[in-house]
């Protein structure tokens, strides 16, 4: 098969290859090897998925069979959570039971957390409305504690610091606070 004895070549198919030796004294003899030339594994990091700043993802390799060992760069554990600090790619190496290896790659994006704004502080009289609007999520949508609808007109009985948590399209989410200072009306007599 053009093998040469003593030099590394890479055989493309599991082969039988036999050997013909001859001595000093031109006797000459034969012996076979066979060489198995396993598959790769057909390693798999997943699917590119994206997270918020400051939130878990966890890296999980498949393809490397029953008792296949998965290593990611990075420091990354197969299995456990851990928490991006950027958008990054990650590579996981497989190796299967035979000791055969091969890679794949993984995109985790880390989106930014909104800068959520409920407004400046106000200050109001006792019975007046007042409307409390939440910015920079863009079009997604802003809860408020205590039943405030976001840009709905309510009469606050008493001063409370009211809590908006802005949630964007990627689904990340973050907060912010106002405070509406309710005066008592003044006692007329």
């Amino acid at each position: 098969g053009g093998v040469t004895d003593g030099i590394a070549f890479a055989p493309g198919a599991t082969a039988t290859y036999t050997v013909t030796g001859t001595d000093a004294n031109g006797c000459i003899n034969t012996d076979d090897i066979t060489v198995t030339v396993n598959p790769l594994p057909a390693v798999d990091a997943g699917v590119d998925f994206a997270v918020c700043d400051g939130d878990l993802a966890t890296l999980t390799g498949t393809g490397a069979g029953v008792g296949g060992v998965y290593v990611w760069d990075g420091g990354i554990t197969d299995g456990v959570a851990f928490t991006p600090a950027a958008t990054a790619t990650y590579t996981v190496t497989g190796t299967d039971d035979n000791g055969c290896v091969n890679t794949d790659d993984i995109t985790v994006t880390v989106n930014l957390l909104p800068v959520i704004d409920a407004g400046v502080d106000q200050e109001i009289c006792e019975g007046v409305e007042v409307t409390l609007t939440g910015t920079g999520a863009g079009a997604g949508t802003y809860d408020w504690t205590d039943g405030v609808t976001d840009g709905v007109a309510f009469a606050p009985g008493t001063t409370t610091v009211y809590t908006v948590t802005g949630t964007d399209d990627n689904g990340c989410a973050n907060t912010d606070d106002v405070t509406v200072i309710v005066n008592p009306a003044p006692p007329i007599d």
